[in-house]
């Protein structure tokens, strides 16, 4: 895969994401569900990873670092996925 292609699919990678984050954001607004926000917030996380990773040069050293933002987006759909769990378990009174 050459640079220009790569560079590109990132960018739609970017734009995707960044859609899927409005459309989480869009739908929380309705129904006020947490676990949309944590999705929403990992959307976005995942848009600035692969934005990052478009705009790096690819031989640059310090490239993985990038990664780091889409374990912190992972992180946030277990932890939506969890807060909702805790919430249903809990009696209403």
């Amino acid at each position: 895969m050459t640079t220009h292609t790569a560079t590109f699919l990132w960018g739609a990678l970017t734009m995707a994401c960044s859609v899927a984050a409005l459309l989480f954001l869009r739908y929380w607004r309705l129904t006020r569900d947490r676990l949309l926000v944590y999705f929403a917030a990992a959307f976005v996380a995942l848009a600035v990873n692969w934005l990052l990773l478009g705009l790096v040069d690819p031989g640059e050293e310090t490239r993985h670092y990038a990664y780091i933002i889409r374990l912190l987006g992972f992180a946030l759909i277990l932890v939506g996925i969890y807060d909702k769990n805790r919430r249903q378990g809990q009696p209403r009174g």
